[in-house]
């Protein structure tokens, strides 16, 4: 059977892409005529997934790289994007630790925002002149249904995601009239390693590559908002419009993640 052409975007930029969500786009999106710049911080998973890109046809170039450090995430991103235009950046890099055990560390919340919101912007700011340069480009920043509402089990990466959600909302609106889609991912629970560890009932888990597939879906009708699965979606934003004082107590008996080690 004759493959069928593609019709998505060419050149594509995503971070986080070692393992996870992440890995499980780039799978999704390799295909012959698409060039794949694929970030991440452990290169030998990186490089597995690399391989698995190039076999379906693509052209990957992989780069270990921390989306912490600002000056190589902006040399890396315009070097890519001298070398094929890119498309359709993805901030998916991240990172997670709860309150559990120990409680949460100021290293640990730094570290968390300093990862899930600088990392970020790292990978967003440096190509947006590019982008409105020429008048087009699509920018997705995954974020959590965790971000609707802060969890006493997990405070930070809450809040880190939640910042992420509502900086994406406005960059939507504010790009739009140079041509520039704006998506905010908010999946609920996904099997990756970073959910391995949780010690605790994950409802609707699913598997990454569904995931990816609901994420590709939702691109490419340039959806503000893709958000899943739906009944938790809804659950959580119910809880979110509750009166604190309602919610307080059943949010203090939550299982907490449990916090990083030190």
């Amino acid at each position: 059977m004759a493959q069928q052409p593609w019709h998505g975007p060419r050149s594509i930029l995503i971070t986080g892409a070692s393992s996870g969500i992440g890995a499980a786009l780039a799978h999704a999106y390799a295909a012959p005529g698409v060039t794949l710049f694929l970030g991440g911080r452990d290169g030998g998973r990186l490089e597995t997934v690399a391989k698995a890109c190039r076999d379906a046809g693509a052209d990957v170039q992989a780069r270990t790289v921390d989306v912490v450090d600002a000056e190589a995430m902006r040399g890396w991103l315009e070097e890519a994007d001298g070398q094929a235009p890119l498309d359709l950046v993805v901030a998916n890099a991240g990172t997670s630790a709860g309150s559990g055990g120990r409680g949460e560390s100021e290293a640990q919340a730094r570290r968390i925002f300093a990862v899930n919101v600088d990392g970020a912007m790292n990978t967003v700011l440096p190509l947006l002149p590019a982008m409105t340069a020429r008048g087009r480009g699509q920018i997705a920043l995954v974020s959590s249904l965790a971000g609707f509402r802060g969890f006493p089990g997990a405070p930070a990466y809450c809040a880190s995601k939640a910042a992420l959600r509502v900086w994406g909302e406005g960059l939507r609106g504010l790009l739009a009239p140079q041509g520039i889609g704006v998506s905010v991912v908010c999946p609920g629970f996904v099997r990756t390693p970073m959910s391995d560890g949780n010690p605790y009932p994950m409802p609707m888990l699913m598997e990454a590559e569904r995931a990816a597939a609901i994420i590709v879906a939702g691109l490419a009708r340039n959806r503000g908002r893709i958000a899943f699965p739906w009944p938790l979606t809804w659950l959580v934003q119910a809880i979110a419009a509750l009166p604190v004082g309602l919610t307080d107590r059943a949010m203090g008996r939550l299982p907490k993640k449990p916090a990083a080690a030190e």
